[in-house]
């Protein structure tokens, strides 16, 4: 199933997620794996976090520090379905593989 997901873009050009598990390697077009990796502050959702569309009003997608972020296109398997408050983006899933297909913009 197609998705979208917000991630950071790199100084060096790749992909990294917002939050949990900043540091790890995700690269295009090779299936990922979901990790349990729980986070202070965080709530325990193991997954790749998506949307069903490019709108997530909650995160900024350009932050004062200069960090940029991106939407990607991703593909899903074994997903979890949730309703947010369109305030949130609306429809979100949990994955727990995903396959980026490509940078949406940049």
């Amino acid at each position: 199933m197609k998705a979208f997901k917000l991630v950071r873009l790199k100084k060096d050009g790749s992909l990294g997620s917002l939050f949990i598990g900043r540091n790890k390697a995700m690269p295009i077009r090779k299936w990922l794996k979901a990790e349990y990796l729980p986070t202070n502050g965080f709530a325990v959702r193991k997954g790749w976090h998506c949307t069903a569309k490019k709108h997530a009003p909650h995160l900024k997608e350009i932050l004062s520090n200069g960090e940029k972020r991106v939407w990607i296109e991703v593909e899903i398997e074994d997903f979890t379905e949730y309703k947010r408050p369109e305030s949130q983006g609306g429809l979100w899933f949990t994955a727990n593989r995903m396959k980026i297909i490509r940078i949406v913009n940049t």
